[in-house]
């Protein structure tokens, strides 16, 4: 049942913006974290619905978006596309750090630097994707709706075999409901950067 779900319009996005801050911390509000509250959403939001604002969408139950999934189908064609495109826009705004990276200067080198996002299993699991859900809206079916109704049917439109994740370790909650939703993790999963997969059967 799609209650609730809709597709991503361009007027959501300063609500989805908020809503990668508000939850940014392992699942927590990462309001003042950083030096700047772009940060995340410039990484983690933005980008995706620039280059694919057909593979979004909202939880909204009537006042606006309380949640989000954003997904990539290949990741391999959006990192070509981050470099092009939102790679310049970005280090105007993010200067290149040096090393060792602080936190903070870790997030900055991989908007830079999108090969980070090319994990191993590329081939098995070419698309990745992104969920935030504001915590009141969590454990009340949303997160699933978005994966089993909304992306899973796309991808197998698509033809696109697999999906990734990869996540902060910190983030526990998040790690049982992937796992839950059929997630397994892959085999470049480390401690400090788990990577989670699911295959996508074809369409009948």
């Amino acid at each position: 049942m799609n209650t609730g779900l809709r597709p991503y319009r361009s007027g959501d996005l300063s609500r989805l913006r908020e809503i990668c801050v508000r939850t940014g911390a392992a699942g927590s509000d990462a309001t003042g974290r950083w030096s700047s509250d772009d940060l995340l959403p410039d990484l983690f939001l933005e980008p995706y619905v620039t280059a694919s604002p057909d593979w979004a969408w909202v939880v909204d139950e009537g006042e606006g978006p309380v949640g989000y999934l954003v997904a990539v189908p290949s990741t391999r064609r959006f990192v070509r596309w981050w470099r092009e495109k939102w790679t310049p826009w970005f280090a105007d705004r993010y200067p290149e750090p040096n090393e060792p990276f602080s936190a903070e200067e870790e997030l900055v080198h991989r908007g830079r630097h999108p090969e980070v996002l090319e994990i191993p299993e590329l081939d098995e699991y070419p698309a990745h994707l992104h969920i935030d859900l504001l915590p009141g809206f969590q454990g009340r079916g949303y997160g699933r709706a978005l994966i089993e109704n909304m992306l899973i049917p796309a991808l197998q439109g698509a033809g696109v075999p697999g999906v990734h994740l990869t996540m902060d370790p910190a983030n526990r909650p998040a790690r049982a409901f992937y796992e839950a939703v059929g997630f397994v993790e892959l085999p470049s999963s480390t401690p400090d950067g788990p990577a989670l997969g699911r295959w996508i059967p074809p369409r009948r």
